[in-house]
């Protein structure tokens, strides 16, 4: 009479729900963690603006630096501008620096009480250009949290995605004014006393990023489902 034996098989089993889990959870922080990296920026809208006219600029943001609330956003100003009025609001305090030739130079906006960071925040001014102004402005934003700052500075070389930079300056393209005096079918401009029409604009940007950021995640989401199938395909051939 020959007798047979069976391993236990309580380890292998214990290790492969290891790994399913491990999958799972990996896939669900990366789902959650690319959506907030896609969408942490400083935003400005309109994007684009007709050389020569002037408009109204809103800055926003939807988030703090490492999840500590927002208390100021300072905005440098590029070169090529002809005049530049900072909008009042009774939720920010503003502080206007001026250079030799008179024009403003930089705006610090000073939160009353600090943006939460699960917050839009934004910030607006009205900006006129001349036929002189550059093809392309860009605002270099301090963001100073609570507990730190975020320096969005950086410029995309040719070629090269803004997108893809870490902390990005915002950029508005300057458009040549067409025969009738406004702009190309590319072209948009915001009259200066036109805010209402600039925020919706700057929810309009928040909601495209929104969308990156979902894509981003459900691509998370796929690699973690991928983890568990591999890991169910290897407990069956263990098993």
């Amino acid at each position: 009479m020959r007798f047979t034996t069976t391993r236990p098989r309580t380890s292998t089993r214990t290790s492969t729900r290891r790994n399913v889990t491990a999958g799972l959870v990996g896939g669900a922080i990366l789902a959650l963690a690319i959506p907030a990296m896609a969408s942490a920026h400083v935003s400005v809208s309109p994007d684009e603006l007709v050389a020569g006219d002037h408009g109204v600029l809103t800055f926003s943001f939807a988030h703090g630096c490492d999840n500590s609330p927002t208390t100021s956003l300072k905005v440098t100003m590029p070169e090529g501008l002809a005049s530049v009025a900072p909008t009042m609001d009774s939720d920010w305090a503003i502080d206007i620096e001026k250079g030799d030739d008179g024009l403003v130079s930089a705006v610090t906006y000073t939160a009353v009480a600090p943006v939460p960071n699960e917050l839009r925040g934004a910030v607006s001014m009205a900006v006129g250009l001349d036929e002189d102004t550059p093809d392309s402005l860009a605002f270099p934003v301090v963001q100073t949290c609570v507990e730190g700052s975020t320096e969005w500075t950086q410029l995309a070389e040719d070629g090269e995605d803004p997108h893809s930079l870490d902390a990005p300056a915002p950029v508005v393209e300057v458009v040549a004014a067409s025969a009738d005096g406004h702009g190309d079918e590319h072209g948009s401009t915001e009259e200066a006393g036109d805010a209402d029409t600039a925020d919706s604009d700057a929810a309009g940007d928040a909601d495209s990023s929104t969308a990156l950021g979902t894509a981003l995640g459900a691509g998370g989401l796929v690699a973690g489902v991928a983890a568990l199938v591999v890991s169910v395909l290897a407990y069956r051939r263990k098993a």
